[in-house]
């Protein structure tokens, strides 16, 4: 059997939902399961835009930075804190590395040194059309830093937090950080280093 799925759907409509801040799409299609047999099949889709989210570090001293920031969706499921992650962002028509070149500037207010990506991933395949480009990134910690806080025109309020690798490893660990894609990348720097 081929990896490619392509013959296996019959697209029957596709339709608009909504089309507010993201487009919620209605797929109804057909789909060729593994024992051949085909079956209709409805599916909701939230098109979010790909996305980019990097991970600052300073391997000579030990330093790491995350932003902390209200999210709606997670306070509505009743976690109460303000919730910490990577930057990140959406490529708005950038390519991913100068999206997280962008963030880092926007969101810390720090300029990023050399950015190596690390891998993509879909954080939600089931129902988010979202592919995030993810980075590891080197930055003096030591350097000034430019204003930073988000973009208040897009709702943004982030306070940037500095900490150690380990800090940041222990804060999984006691359900401080519950963010894949940062989870993700601070596994991925533990195993690096």
């Amino acid at each position: 059997m081929s990896d490619d799925v392509t013959d296996r759907v019959r697209s029957r409509d596709l339709t608009v939902l909504s089309d507010n801040h993201y487009i919620l799409r209605k797929a109804d299609f057909d789909y060729r399961r593994g024992d051949g047999i085909w079956q209709q099949q409805i599916r909701e889709s939230y098109d979010m835009g790909d996305g980019a989210a990097v991970l600052p570090y300073d391997k000579a001293r030990d330093r790491l930075l995350l932003i902390r920031q209200f999210r709606w969706p997670v306070f509505e499921t009743g976690y109460r804190k303000l919730f910490i992650e990577a930057v990140a962002g959406k490529l708005d028509g950038d390519e991913p590395e100068a999206c997280a070149r962008r963030e880092a500037m926007e969101e810390a207010g720090i300029t990023l040194g050399t950015v190596k990506r690390v891998f993509y991933a879909f954080m939600s395949p089931g129902a988010v059309k979202e592919r995030l480009s993810l980075f590891v990134a080197d930055y003096d910690s030591a350097a000034p830093r430019s204003k930073s806080g988000g973009n208040e025109n897009e709702g943004e309020d982030i306070d940037v937090l500095e900490m150690s690798l380990d800090q940041a490893l222990a804060m999984i660990a006691s359900g401080e950080i519950l963010d894949a894609k940062t989870i993700m990348l601070l596994q991925h720097l533990r195993l690096e280093k």
